[in-house]
């Protein structure tokens, strides 16, 4: 596929993730397809825009959430219509200047093109613990460490 697929793939991704940042509902709702879901950190499954917003807000009216820091590792077609983005996340909690090894995650995001417009339809954010490999928890922590 093209830079510009690979680039319309990570700018909606950025989007979902800019919107978490800026503790923006709306905007990351914005970003799904009408059936598209999301699977939190937790294993809270959501679908649909309105039940997205609807689980989301509160998150952010009653709780400080940390930003996230991500590095896309892989973007790829399934299909011309379709493509899936995996990457790495890692959370700077509130009050603190480094990132907190215990909330490391991969994500993964399926997007899908209708008239035109990419829209999600999973966006699953997975805990990365790697029980019983500290190092590996060490090693995710540094590289996202090197984009701060």
């Amino acid at each position: 596929m093209n830079d510009s697929f690979h680039d319309e793939i990570q700018e909606i991704y950025q989007k979902l993730i800019d919107a978490w940042n800026r503790r923006d509902a709306e905007g990351m709702a914005e970003q799904f397809s009408d059936q598209g879901a999301q699977i939190g950190f937790d294993g809270s499954k959501v679908v649909g825009k309105a039940e997205i917003l609807s689980h989301v807000k509160p998150i952010f009216e009653d709780h400080p959430t940390a930003p996230f820091v991500t590095k896309i590792k892989s973007i790829r077609p399934l299909g011309k219509d379709a493509a899936i983005l995996h990457a790495i996340a890692g959370m700077i909690p509130p009050g603190k200047t480094d990132i907190e090894p215990d909330v490391n995650a991969h994500q993964t995001l399926v997007a899908v093109k209708t008239n035109s417009n990419w829209r999600i339809e999973l966006f699953q954010n997975t805990p990365a613990a790697f029980h019983g490999r500290p190092e590996l928890v060490d090693q995710m922590t540094e590289e996202l460490r090197e984009l701060l």
